[in-house]
């Protein structure tokens, strides 16, 4: 295998025990298994993958959603594999810190864009080249969070390879200065990679702690509380904004800016 596209062709079914041609073209991106689960639940269809280090599943109209793991490498390599396929859109279900009072627990962020903390996305494209979605889709995803009736808010989030930063006090500080309004580990990776293969993609984050808060350090058990209350309409939303962009074939590739 000498092409990048040779690799990905059969490293795609081999991460995630899915053949190229079972994805559909509209993709959900998730981190965490219950997102799969419910999934596959609503629609009544397989999971593909269990055991392996990545899980899909694809309903009748041909949306799929996989879940790829925790981290900026992982999302670098799913944004890779994904040029096997070819998706028309991809659509990341993720999870974040609040880093302003106006993003509390259970909030819904859309992302204008990510700054590049995690160091992953330099092996694609320049550090001075902006982590952004695609302006189309993220105008879908707007339309659909409203329909159903949630507030979203704007603003830039910050993603880090750091996982234990809370303690952190120098860290801390230099969010604040960043005016961030939260942070990941994966959204500035999928933005940068998916630029760099040419995917149209996009974010809707479930803010799930309110870290630079003593009392809003993500816990065990405020994680079980947020994942009860939100995730189903978190999921939900994902669902209909990506069925909805297939059902009207809106064009929504991001030209290289």
């Amino acid at each position: 295998m000498k092409t990048k596209i040779e690799i990905t062709r059969d490293w795609l079914p081999r991460y995630t025990g899915t053949e190229i041609a079972e994805f559909g073209d509209y993709i959900l991106l998730t981190n965490f298994s219950n997102y799969i689960t419910k999934f596959a639940e609503r629609f009544d269809c397989e999971i593909r993958g269990e055991g392996g280090p990545m899980q899909t599943a694809t309903n009748k109209n041909g949306l799929s959603i996989i879940n790829f793991g925790i981290g900026s490498a992982n999302a670098a390599t799913i944004m890779d594999l994904l040029t096997a396929c070819n998706p028309k859109g991809v659509l990341f279900l993720g999870k974040c810190g609040g880093l302003k009072q106006t993003a509390e627990i259970g909030r819904y962020i859309i992302p204008i864009a990510a700054i590049r903390g995690e160091g992953t996305s330099n092996d694609y494209l320049p550090p001075e080249v902006p982590a952004l979605p695609s302006f189309k889709l993220h105008k879908f995803v707007s339309d659909t969070v409203l329909a159903y009736g949630q507030e979203y808010r704007t603003g830039v989030i910050y993603t880090t390879n750091r996982r234990v930063w809370e303690w952190d006090n120098k860290f801390r500080k230099r969010l604040i200065e960043l005016s961030a309004i939260g942070i990941d580990m994966e959204t500035a990776t999928l933005f940068i990679v998916g630029h760099a293969n040419k995917i149209s993609r996009g974010a809707i984050l479930l803010v799930s702690d309110m870290p630079l808060l003593p009392e809003g350090v993500k816990t065990q058990e405020m994680d079980k509380k947020v994942t009860a209350k939100y995730v189903d309409m978190h999921l939900e939303m994902g669902i209909q904004a990506m069925t909805d962009i297939d059902e009207k074939g809106e064009e929504i590739k991001h030209f290289g800016y």
